[in-house]
């Protein structure tokens, strides 16, 4: 649910103002959100090295510290301007973490002339399999989302953030436009466009029905 007019603002001023309850209203309002934005984005080796709560936390505390310059040029929805700034805890710990970046690491979503780690294909194959079917040979399983993450990596990266956006993080057409730096009609057309042919990626396999 939206929050009423002028309410996050309100908490962002307080939030800058060093108000320890509307940091708390702020942590606790996103922190869904935020967790399942982590989860995409996390790559399976950091998984029980590193807490997507602590992640968030991270990424509140940057927040507090530039939180003038969101008041001062809020170019973007604040969420989306939060949600950045998490995301960039999560490339850190990459950095930190992987010695060598895996193929998904690699691919990063440009955002307000920054970066952050895109979804992780090996984990997006895997909610959409869970989703579609629940074969009960693993083997047969493990090759379908071999075969689906093939797929999913021959989307245009920016397609499949879209698809990824609208479709897990359930974002508006606006705000999703916003985190990728495109305008709402690119954003729609790309939607579109990643829906049509994550359909045809989920036909082609074998026992598979339809998409979203």
């Amino acid at each position: 649910m939206s929050p009423p007019p002028g309410e996050i603002p309100g908490l962002v001023v307080r939030a800058a103002a060093g108000d320890r309850v509307a940091i708390a209203e702020l942590l606790e309002r996103y922190r869904g959100r935020l967790r399942r934005m982590v989860a995409l984005r996390l790559d399976p080796r950091l998984q029980g090295r590193v807490d997507p709560s602590d992640v968030i936390q991270e990424g509140y505390l940057a927040a507090m510290r530039r939180i003038d310059e969101f008041i001062r040029n809020p170019s973007v929805p604040f969420y989306i301007w939060l949600r950045f700034l998490v995301g960039q805890q999560v490339h850190d710990h990459y950095r930190r973490h992987l010695a060598t970046p895996s193929r998904d690491v690699g691919r990063e979503v440009s955002i307000d002339r920054g970066v952050m780690p895109g979804a992780s294909t090996g984990i997006l194959a895997a909610r959409l399999l869970g989703k579609q079917s629940s074969p009960s040979d693993a083997a047969v399983r493990a090759e379908r989302k071999a075969q689906l993450q093939e797929a999913l990596e021959r989307m245009d990266p920016l397609d499949r953030e879209v698809l990824v956006l609208r479709h897990y993080e359930q974002m508006t057409n606006g705000h999703a436009a916003a985190a990728l730096g495109l305008s709402q009609s690119a954003a729609s057309k790309r939607y579109a466009r990643a829906v049509q042919r994550l359909r045809e990626i989920l036909a082609a396999l074998p026992g598979e029905e339809s998409g979203p």
